[in-house]
């Protein structure tokens, strides 16, 4: 009787940890070549203001985190650094400095959305033409999917 049991949990707990690791891997697998350190400066040439990602903000923890300088220009958005790796990352600016998914929650209504983040080692995002990033003091990088916050940056 106990190993019919323990078969059955010991095959539950392998599908689960296999679950787990597509999860994680599967964005890796599947990101398109990251820009080079000298693409993400070259596009941060222009930029109007410049942040800071940090590992150690409250949200961010061993799987869900950002380090590096993000460029912010009127055209697009650098990150010279590297993104913990995961599904579907949207980055937002917001008018006030976001840390936690509390916050990012409360403040959404008042954010923008400005496009996907599609590589974790740099990345070089476009800004729409609508968009004023002088209107805004932080960027976010966000896991739309899981509702997660990555990392942020203020840069005014």
């Amino acid at each position: 009787m106990k190993r019919p049991v323990l078969l059955i949990a010991s095959h539950a707990a392998m599908l689960g940890i296999g679950f787990a690791l597509g999860i994680y891997a599967l964005p890796i697998l599947t990101a398109p070549p990251s820009p080079t350190a000298a693409e993400a400066a070259s596009a941060a040439g222009g930029a109007m203001f410049t942040g800071q990602f940090r590992r150690d903000l409250k949200d961010s923890d061993l799987l869900h985190w950002g380090e590096g300088t993000v460029s912010i220009g009127r055209e697009r958005i650098a990150l010279t650094g590297r993104l913990a790796p995961g599904p579907d990352y949207k980055l937002y600016l917001s008018p006030e400095f976001v840390e936690t998914e509390a916050d990012f929650a409360r403040l959404k209504s008042a954010m923008v959305r400005v496009g996907d983040v599609r590589t974790f080692d740099n990345f070089v995002v476009e800004v729409p033409p609508s968009i004023d990033v002088a209107r805004y003091t932080t960027v976010i990088v966000w896991c739309e999917t899981f509702g997660q916050f990555i990392t942020a940056a203020r840069y005014r």
